[in-house]
């Protein structure tokens, strides 16, 4: 089987020549442990000097080409890919005031994380934002239907062109794209998620209005012929302990929306596969009542647990996951074969599953556990898969 194939296959519930393969999301580091040479692809503040430099053509290079070659180096399926800055983009750089501390125009402060490597903002100088005036909500909810949905730059695909004529007749090509989670109002996660719960009225308009901007935003990819296989919309809905907020409010103002994309997508001959990190046990089955094609990023730690989603969703949906996150960082290649062991055993019989990480493959993942995963997958994830030999 190609790569493709072997996708394909496993989101259709029937058993591939082997397990395939896929992340979401690679930082830098393993980039660079893997093929040996300095990378601005997800290079964290490494990158965002580069972009404040005026380097944009640089940074798509280092996409078009090390995204490639490290899937091909580890024999991966899926090829993921985005939206890219169109020519000439440069933004303006933050006022340095210190070697770690930046800010902005406005005032808000940020800091090089010690963690990710990313520049991420710590203190925000705008007071508790408004809630929107109802009458104003209504009148943005009735001109959404009437607004454009506008072509960007042809340049924002120069990427995803790129990747579909070097490995589109091979490879599962996966178009990374927005999603609505809990829409609000506010500065911070916090205060929205605060806002979500004091003004339920505002909230409901402003989820109403992103839900038809989001189904009416599929419409830009009827304009544009990118030869792509999948979408993956991103928007995450729970946290390492449960729901971001309640399964009622999820299921009666943000699922319906959901279940429009899935259909409107599908319509298109598009296959999606949503990511989701945290603890969604809630609402998995309504999930999988969206049309999701498969659930990526399934955090073990968090309480997703494979041989319980197999059981309950696992006809319906395929899980995308199996390796932890944290395992991958901190952990050894005993850890990595036993997360492969125990996620084999339940989630692989039958098909309808893919490997992958718990959540990314990210800053300080240690070569030899990624390559551990690589090795499992080869030895280990081949069909037919006898769960009893991982007993």
């Amino acid at each position: 089987m190609t790569p493709k194939e072997r996708v394909l296959a496993a989101l259709a519930h029937r058993e591939p020549d082997r397990i395939p393969w896929g992340e979401h999301s690679i930082d830098y580091n393993v980039y660079e442990d893997i093929l040996g040479r300095k990378t601005l692809v997800q290079a964290k503040f490494r990158e965002t000097l580069a972009w404040w430099d005026g380097r944009r053509d640089e940074i798509v290079n280092c996409v078009k080409r090390d995204r490639l070659d490290l899937i091909r180096a580890l024999e991966m399926d899926i090829v993921f890919i985005g939206r890219v800055a169109p020519k000439g983009y440069k933004p303006d750089p933050l006022e340095k005031l210190d070697d770690e501390t930046y800010r902005d125009k406005a005032g808000n402060l940020y800091r090089i994380s010690a963690t990710t490597h990313d520049l991420m903002r710590y203190k925000t100088v705008h007071p508790p934002a408004q809630p929107p005036k109802m009458a104003d909500l209504e009148a943005a909810l009735d001109r959404v239907d009437g607004e454009e949905v506008e072509l960007p730059d042809d340049s924002v695909w120069e990427a995803v062109r790129h990747m579909v004529k070097e490995a589109g007749k091979t490879h599962f090509i996966l178009l990374m794209w927005g999603d609505i989670s809990f829409p609000s109002f506010g500065h911070t996660d916090e205060e929205q998620l605060m806002n979500l719960a004091l003004y339920p009225d505002e909230c409901a308009l402003i989820t109403k209005i992103a839900g038809r901007r989001l189904v009416r935003g599929l419409d830009l990819l009827t304009k544009v012929a990118l030869g792509i296989d999948g979408i993956m919309p991103c928007g995450d809905l729970g946290s390492s302990t449960g729901m971001l907020a309640s399964p009622r409010w999820y299921r009666e103002h943000v699922w319906p929306w959901h279940k429009a994309f899935c259909d409107k997508a599908h319509s298109m001959g598009l296959k999606v596969l949503k990511h989701c990190c945290g603890n969604t046990n809630a609402v998995e089955e309504d999930l999988a009542a969206a049309g999701y094609d498969a659930h990526e990023a399934l955090q073990h730690s968090g309480g997703m647990d494979l041989r319980d989603l197999k059981k309950r969703v696992g006809g319906k949906m395929t899980l995308w996951s199996g390796i932890w996150h944290e395992h991958i960082i901190l952990g050894t290649p005993d850890d990595i074969r036993r997360d492969a062991a125990y996620a084999f055993k339940h989630a692989a019989p039958g098909g309808g599953y893919i490997m992958g990480s718990s959540h990314s493959l990210a800053v300080d993942a240690k070569r030899e556990n990624i390559l551990e995963m690589k090795r499992v997958r080869d030895e280990w994830g081949v069909y037919p898969i006898r769960p009893s030999k991982f007993a």
